[in-house]
């Protein structure tokens, strides 16, 4: 399999692209299972959909970007509430029959719509963030999440002054896990004295994990309670209530996917997003489109890790450089992890 060598040389710097511009959606076909039109690039967005700040509208970055460098048409599709494998593969194969080339779809949810709609459309390039399909003409594109996270519990260990920090995860399966972990080790190592609070959210994505941002208020309420000063969000568009939280209690709320302390919809709580572990979503995005393009469409796995910045943590607000020690301990344990001297724990 291919990893990380194409993808990653056009992939880097997406996720700092603006989100305030619109897609356009294609005209439907009924050609049958022909998919050979090429019209551009389509992504069908995971639970919460676009406008949550982080995931989903890092995706559409990188798909805004692709539609303006190769003049794509574009398509872009919500999930529906409490929908089913059979609907999300009714949405990959419309796309996918309309011409557009590639689609992904964004999360590990579409992985079993995904296989199945692969097959049927061979000439199609198909993505999938976050999650592995076998097919031979599949990109996954998946992440170091742990990596990042373990920066930001670097920063958070050096951040604190309560010696109490927390951690909110929108739903409690394993890729939220590799979130976690990082994170919960980036503390431990840094500072053994800081304690670390864990919550998710629900069980199942069906339940909100993900899209419900009282949920995480009232989960980052909690922990303040106990005396958190730090609170790291992996959720999601719930994860907007637990920055608007910390920002009301004075506390640091530590952002995830796209840099948080940019995003429009959280200005009147920037001051207080320390920083955010980053994963170039967008990036992922677009290098998957700029490979069909040039008629060298990626498949197999790509991998994102700190080694080709496909993850990172961001340095946006000025306090970030100003907390004694925090930016030289981050930039001493990224160099560890890519030489290899510190290895990321991922559950």
């Amino acid at each position: 399999m291919r990893r990380i060598s194409k993808l990653t040389r056009v992939a880097v710097g997406v996720a700092s692209l603006g989100l305030v511009a619109t897609a356009c959606g294609g005209t439907s076909s009924d050609s049958g299972d022909s998919d050979s039109n090429d019209k551009g690039v389509a992504i069908a967005y995971d639970v919460g959909g676009k406008g949550d700040q982080s995931f989903n509208d890092a995706a559409f970055a990188g798909l805004t970007k692709a539609k303006d460098e190769f003049g794509y048409k574009t398509a872009d599709i919500e999930p529906t509430e409490g929908e089913t494998n059979a609907d999300k593969e009714q949405r990959l194969a419309s796309l996918a029959k309309q011409g557009y080339n590639p689609v992904i779809g964004v999360g590990f949810a579409y992985g079993p719509a995904m296989k199945a709609v692969a097959a049927k459309y061979p000439k199609t390039t198909f993505g999938i963030v976050d999650s592995v399909v076998e097919g031979k003409n599949v990109a996954s594109l998946v992440f170091a999440e742990e990596q990042a996270s373990y920066l930001a519990g670097v920063a958070a260990a050096k951040a604190t002054k309560t010696n109490v920090v927390g951690f909110v995860g929108g739903v409690d399966v394993p890729l939220i896990h590799k979130f976690e972990a990082g994170y919960k080790q980036g503390v431990q190592d840094t500072n053994s004295k800081v304690k670390v609070l864990s919550q998710y959210l629900t069980q199942t994505a069906e339940e909100g994990g993900f899209s419900s941002p009282d949920k995480g208020k009232a989960a980052a309420e909690g922990q303040i309670e106990k005396k958190a000063d730090v609170l790291y969000a992996a959720a999601g568009l719930s994860g907007q209530g637990v920055i608007e939280a910390a920002a009301k209690a004075k506390v640091w709320a530590i952002g995830v996917d796209s840099d948080q302390y940019k995003q429009a919809a959280l200005a009147k709580y920037k001051n207080y997003i320390l920083t955010s572990a980053l994963k170039d979503v967008g990036g992922a995005v677009y290098a998957l489109a700029k490979s069909v393009h040039d008629d060298k469409p990626l498949t197999g796995t790509q991998t994102f890790d700190l080694k080709v910045n496909g993850v990172g943590l961001s340095e946006s607000n000025p306090e970030y450089a100003k907390i004694a020690g925090l930016q030289d301990a981050v930039n001493k344990a990224k160099q560890e992890i890519i030489d290899g001297k510190i290895k990321v724990n991922t559950e």
